[in-house]
């Protein structure tokens, strides 16, 4: 554990690093604001929840509507027991909490920081677990540098080409300045390859923070911040020498991402709710004083903080699962294949996320916090013709989507883990449990809207022993926030309160194909 005066001196340099948000970019091209490209909006709101998933006889399926944890089991306790369908739990490490967003390579998961709590726990910064023994796994390592400290956000993430992980420092929303890359060759032991820009409190980076990812050679880390949405291109290719090559104003509020195969395309996520389509082949091929143009815009009002995409392909077409953070938008599937004018071809809801339900939503959700049960990350068990999308689900848990036909998607299996009810000041390194003081699904306020405004919301029905319980949230569900890995049958997660676990799914359901390949689209 670092001293108390070395912990003081980061908290310091995070503070200092706030007030220069919006550093000039030294030694790189920022581009001319962009056009908008080609815009387009969708005003339609997604009415259809995939098939219920048919569960085997040692499942503990949910007792209500599909991705729901009713109000009477939250009060009862029955939520601590979790529910279960053709998954079963192996192990886990719960730690103190495992973060927003965690990752994984070969056999060692990195569970994610959230500031400040982690560092009021006995293992500070990035936990470093070692499951190479799948019924023992354990901590090997913490990562201490002050990105990793500040908190990582949405921002840790691997690439497997070049066994790099990076992570940004993010203490509240939005991070300026801190980024760390480490050499995951011995993954059990990462290896800080920055010392100096990045990593040293006197050498920051002109970057905003928040959420970020690879394109797919691992030579490119896109940055992103959430107000305002700044996105910069951090050159690696070498890695001890992290530098900014290409940074620009691209909207308001911006979020995740998700990068074509060739790296030449960026999705980038609008927090109101959309994506921007970007050409960013001179950034790909390093041209000096890089130009990147924006294709095309496309904007929806079904759902919003639009989390990230994954780019894959159906028989040699383009497409993407897009993933909304807020609201009940879900997952959509979007043709890409006009890069111009991409199109909303599908979307993924449970029955929860309907619009005729969102009074059972917040008549359960309420005093469980901020969230009720949004999506947020996904991973498609490969690129091409992908057979399998695992999702986490915040208070809905882990859901598993046969999608080998992305017209006629439907549940094969679902995993939500134990509630930690009454565990909040144990769990430093939880946003739920920190976030707790808040009773209220705020996130959810759109979704109810539109449900207020198309006559489909009950206020009776969204009455319930809960609705008056406004601040000092009881974690009675877990937040599934990080995207499930896939390994074979297996899926290794990470949930917010019970930290990583290892998922075994039932053969009846899920057979992995030969050329699987886990893929969050960064």
């Amino acid at each position: 554990m670092k001293p108390l005066s070395a912990r003081r001196t980061v908290r310091s340099a995070i503070v200092a690093a706030a007030a220069v948000l919006l550093l000039p970019v030294v030694g790189a091209a920022a581009a001319p604001e962009s056009s908008p490209g080609t815009v387009y909006e969708s005003h339609a709101v997604g009415s259809d929840a995939v098939e219920r998933a048919s569960c085997n006889e040692d499942s503990q399926p949910e007792t209500g509507l599909q991705g729901d944890v009713p109000a009477e089991d939250r009060n009862s306790g029955r939520s601590r027991t979790g529910y279960s369908c053709n998954i079963s739990r192996l192990v886990g490490y719960e730690g103190r909490g495992g973060g927003i967003t965690s990752t994984s390579f070969e056999h060692c998961a990195y569970v994610g920081s959230f500031f400040p709590g982690n560092l009021l726990g006995p293992a500070q910064g990035v936990q470093v677990i070692d499951a190479s023994d799948p019924a023992n796994p354990k901590l090997t390592a913490t990562l201490t540098e002050p990105a990793m400290l500040a908190g990582t956000w949405e921002s840790l993430k691997v690439n497997t080409q070049r066994k790099l992980l990076v992570g940004t420092g993010v203490p509240l929303l939005t991070g300026v300045g801190l980024m760390s890359v480490y050499d995951i060759s011995d993954c059990a032991h990462p290896k800080l390859l920055n010392p100096g820009p990045g990593t040293n409190l006197g050498m920051l980076l002109p970057i905003t923070s928040h959420e970020g990812g690879f394109s797919p050679d691992g030579n490119t880390y896109w940055s992103s911040g959430t107000a305002p949405g700044i996105v910069s291109a951090v050159d690696l290719t070498d890695p001890s020498i992290p530098k900014v090559v290409w940074q620009d104003l691209i909207g308001l509020s911006t979020h995740g991402i998700g990068v074509s195969d060739d790296g030449n395309q960026l999705y980038l996520s609008n927090n109101m709710g959309g994506i921007h389509v970007l050409d960013v082949s001179a950034v790909q091929r390093r041209d000096p004083n890089p130009q990147v143009r924006q294709l095309s815009q496309l904007s929806w009002t079904d759902g919003w903080a639009t989390q990230h995409s994954i780019p894959v392909n159906y028989d040699g077409a383009p497409y993407l699962f897009t993933v909304d953070e807020g609201g009940s938008g879900g997952v959509k599937l979007i043709d890409v294949s006009d890069a111009a004018r991409p199109e909303i071809a599908n979307s993924i809801k449970l029955e929860i996320n309907l619009p005729e339900n969102q009074d059972s939503s917040l008549a359960s959700a309420s005093g469980g916090s901020a969230f009720a049960y949004e999506s947020h990350y996904c991973a498609a068990d490969r690129p091409d013709n992908p057979t399998a999308l695992a999702c986490g689900w915040i208070s809905s848990g882990i859901r598993v989507f046969d999608v080998r036909d992305p017209f006629d998607v439907r549940e094969i299996a679902y995993y939500n883990p134990p509630a930690k009810t009454g565990d909040n000041l144990a769990l430093t390194n939880s946003p739920h449990a920190l976030a707790s003081i808040l009773g209220v699904p705020i996130l959810s306020a759109p979704a109810i809207g539109q449900s207020i405004l198309s006559g489909q919301f009950d206020p009776n029905q969204a009455l319930s022993p809960r609705s008056g319980m406004l601040t000092q949230g009881d974690i009675s569900t877990d937040w599934c926030f990080s995207a499930p890995e896939w390994r074979g049958s297996k899926l290794w997660v990470t949930c917010a309160d019970n930290g990583f676990m290892a998922l075994q799914l039932d053969p009846d359901v899920y057979s992995p194909p030969a050329d699987q390949h886990s893929t969050v689209g960064s």
